[in-house]
């Protein structure tokens, strides 16, 4: 209990002291996870969308590949996403392993298979009379799209919620990409996981307080966005 107590007081020493170095990773933590969020939601709400109202062949197969993929391990996305940005790698020549800019694609990764599941699950789960309804008025095929994510647009804040809070909370993707550079790649997790291997535990339990502050304070106005117009 002596040492959960050192950690909460650390947390709010680190807080209220506007210490520059966990300002900057818990500001590093917030952009690389927004982004990756972000870059899910504009890739897979298209691909769950398609996935959700068109049939074709080998739908159900990469529905099963997709709803597969929610459940891989960070440390799996970050290996593989580094063989490909290492410089022998296909995309070695951009230079950006061991960047910020590597985690978000980690990242991107972990959180795209959550989007495009949940958004082509609630599609699915539309009604055909709603359907109906949009069609009979006279609706044309943008219209009926934009009508019918109007429809699930809970779900998909839900989808989003469970992207970020998926991101924000992992740290083998991060640590494998990012390679938790002092100053440059070192995000909440990763820090988090330095100051254990170093035996620094009051200072490990303060950083991981910090970061369920974030999730927890992203998730709520992210909640709120969501329930705004249930009264």
């Amino acid at each position: 209990m002596e040492l959960i107590w050192k950690g909460i007081v650390e947390a709010f020493r680190l807080i209220f002291s506007g210490d520059p170095e966990v300002f900057g990773i818990t500001l590093l933590t917030l952009k690389v996870s927004g982004m990756a969020t972000l870059i899910s939601l504009i890739l897979g709400l298209p691909l769950g969308t398609v996935i959700g109202l068109c049939r074709f062949p080998g739908r159900k197969f990469i529905l099963s590949i997709v709803n597969s993929s929610m459940g891989l391990p960070p440390v799996v996305v970050g290996l593989w996403v580094s063989i490909f940005l290492w410089r022998s790698g296909p995309f070695g020549f951009l230079n950006i392993m061991y960047t910020p800019t590597a985690i978000i694609i980690a990242q991107s990764v972990i959180a795209c298979p959550l989007i495009i599941g949940l958004s082509a699950a609630a599609l699915q789960q539309t009604s055909e009379k709603i359907r109906l309804q949009i069609l009979a008025v006279g609706a044309n095929k943008f219209q009926y799209l934009l009508l019918l994510l109007g429809e699930i647009k809970m779900s998909l804040m839900a989808a989003v919620i469970a992207g970020f809070g998926a991101v924000i909370s992992e740290v083998g993707a991060s640590m494998a990409v990012g390679g938790n550079i002092k100053g440059y790649t070192r995000v909440l997790t990763t820090a988090t996981v330095l100051e254990v291997s170093k035996g620094q535990f009051d200072v490990a339990i303060a950083l991981s307080i910090i970061l369920c502050i974030l999730a927890f304070t992203v998730t709520a106005i992210l909640t709120m966005l969501q329930q705004k117009r249930q009264g």
